[in-house]
């Protein structure tokens, strides 16, 4: 299958933090939210936006919540192609800058080296240079796993629901998503990905040990991989993390107040005191784990 350049915002979130104490969560990434007078319960999924198409399975749990569940919200509506195709002009940089402009000749030319020798890419890099340093960063990700065909549990997800004629929603809109990325310094954004490039053995194996941690549903670990990991994203939780966890949980106390929900966003969002498990029970909701 074609790998997806739309949804590069979870690829990067999709790694996070670790406590050994007494509020640590079980292992797994469905979760049941009841309580607060609702009248049918919705339930709390963690993806991971690329893995081996193998992985990329639905347990019987997952399958019998898309069946009973009356909508499916992702972080963005992944049904929406027109739109998401559309949202493809907010993935450049403002004012009409190029990779070029930010950095040195020779890092320049390492960078267009790397994905005209590595493939793989769906755009030609004379479209990616115009692209925001961090997305074209985690096209490289997508490569890390070394598999044949890729997926994504988003679209597993979405396949099963549209067999079930589910309505598909977002949290969040594409445009919203790249938007994040002009909050961090373009020029810091460029060197980060020339690191990325010198360093992407040791990222390769952070992707294949993600990989393997979301195989086993230890949020715990997951979200230990995120603040121990990427630099740039460590630097930046409230931005790319916590502050849209944040956002969806006032989005998400209304609409679970309407109608049954499955919520799949990327398995990050979930654990931590400022994960959206905690934010949702915070509220005064049962936020409670579901075998699957």
């Amino acid at each position: 299958m074609k790998k997806n350049v739309l949804v590069p915002i979870a690829l990067l979130v999709s790694t996070l933090l670790f406590s050994q104490n007494r509020n640590a969560l079980p292992n797994t990434l469905l979760w049941k939210i009841a309580g607060k007078d609702i009248k049918k319960p919705s339930y709390l999924f963690g993806t991971m936006h690329i893995l081996c198409a193998e992985d990329a399975v639905l347990s019987d749990s997952l399958k019998a919540v898309i069946h009973n569940c009356e909508d499916i919200y992702f972080e963005i509506d992944l049904g929406d192609f027109s739109g998401m195709l559309n949202s493809m002009k907010y993935m450049r940089m403002n004012d009409s800058k190029k990779l070029s402009d930010l950095l040195s000749e020779q890092d320049y030319n390492k960078v267009k080296s790397y994905f005209e020798n590595h493939g793989g890419a769906v755009l030609p890099f004379s479209m990616l240079e115009r692209f925001k340093p961090l997305l074209i960063s985690s096209l490289i990700e997508e490569n890390d796993l070394d598999c044949k065909t890729t997926n994504g549990m988003e679209l597993v997800i979405m396949k099963e629901a549209r067999s079930d004629q589910k309505k598909i929603n977002g949290l969040e809109t594409a445009e919203f998503q790249a938007g994040l990325f002009d909050s961090i310094p373009y020029e810091k954004q460029a060197r980060d990905l020339v690191n990325y490039i010198d360093s992407v053995a040791i990222y390769k194996k952070m992707t294949k040990d993600l990989a393997a941690v979301y195989h086993n549903q230890d949020l715990g670990k997951i979200e230990e991989l995120t603040v121990t990991g990427d630099a740039t994203i460590s630097n930046y939780l409230d931005l790319l993390l916590y502050g849209r966890n944040r956002k969806w949980v006032t989005i998400l106390d209304s609409l679970v107040q309407k109608k049954s929900l499955l919520i799949a966003v990327g398995a990050g969002h979930l654990p931590g005191e400022q994960g959206v498990i905690n934010l949702l029970r915070k509220k005064g909701y049962e936020v409670t784990p579901v075998k699957n």
